[in-house]
């Protein structure tokens, strides 16, 4: 009988008639799923002498179906959303308890709020693991779209179209003096001083040194070829011992010299005429297939404040 027929249906055969159906041609199915034009018509055959009826009209100029194969095209397409959905559901239980993560992030970001951020995530998630890579902005980017890592944290926004961006985080720059300065008292410096003191500042790439150049240029300001450049040192942390000994002044993130400033080792300014904020970008490419444990940690770092 034909519904004793139904128990031998394969999952395959049901995609080769569903994919039938919606390229409108053999070859064109068959390539859909990866076989040869003769292994699809061979599935489409044996599904019709299984049920012991025809489900493609083959005299038809325009590919259609039988009453019977409306019928089951119906159901296949059903069977087959309820197995995607269970699959869905299979791998979101599996991956909330476990998984990896490999992030990249800038300076700031990664040594400053991640580890306050990530400490809060494994005590809710301690099955879900990340890696934190850092670089400068530039190399975030880079390493991102080239599958380096998964999600990473910059201090700019990205150009482009390959990667989608959220924003994140505020971040405000302050000029950072050492406690013993002549400007310490002080609570802002007008640009043109800024060329009378050697100056520590971020390598190239950074986004922070991205915004002072930014904010420099559209105040009509000396910019940093005019500045006297003692040092140009590769993270926040160096600038930070770098201005700490008296090796320069610099414009930094408030988030670096919290510490600093509520112990009164180094002073913050503003630069008149030039207030310096940005925002923290999450950044993933837009191609990137997301898994339930990357899911849920966006979920928690989207809600997350420093």
């Amino acid at each position: 009988m034909a519904s004793d027929g139904f128990q031998n249906l394969t999952m395959q055969q049901l995609e080769a008639l569903i994919h039938l159906v919606e390229e409108r041609s053999f070859s064109r199915a068959a390539r859909k799923m990866h076989l040869t034009q003769p292994s699809l018509t061979k599935h489409i055959r044996n599904v019709e002498e299984a049920l012991g009826a025809k489900i493609v009209d083959r005299s038809s100029r325009s590919l259609a179906l039988t009453p019977e194969g409306r019928v089951l095209y119906d159901y296949a397409r059903r069977i087959v959303k309820f197995r995607d959905e269970a699959r869905e559901r299979f791998l979101l239980l599996r991956e909330e308890e476990a998984g990896d993560i490999r992030i990249a992030a800038s300076t700031i970001p990664a040594t400053y709020i991640l580890p306050y951020a990530i400490g809060g995530f494994r005590k809710k998630h301690p099955g879900i693991r990340t890696t934190v890579r850092t670089a400068d902005s530039s190399d975030v980017i880079e390493t991102v779209l080239d599958n380096g890592a998964e999600i990473g944290f910059i201090g700019k926004k990205p150009s482009g179209g390959k990667l989608t961006a959220e924003e994140l985080w505020k971040d405000r720059l302050v000029l950072a003096v050492p406690s013993g300065h002549p400007w310490a008292k002080r609570r802002s410096v007008r640009i043109a001083e800024l060329s009378k003191v050697p100056f520590v500042i971020r390598e190239k790439g950074s986004g922070t040194r991205e915004a002072l150049e930014e904010c420099l240029r559209e105040t009509a300001g000396p910019g940093l070829p005019h500045l006297d450049i003692a040092a140009e040192l590769g993270s926040s942390e160096a600038v930070k011992e770098a201005v700490i000994a008296g090796l320069g002044i610099s414009v930094i993130s408030v988030h670096a010299i919290r510490r600093e400033l509520k112990s009164g080792i180094l002073a913050a300014l503003a630069i008149e005429g030039c207030p310096i904020e940005r925002s923290f970008y999450l950044i993933y490419r837009r191609q990137f297939d997301l898994m339930a444990h990357h899911k849920i940690f966006l979920e928690y770092i989207r809600a997350y404040r420093p």
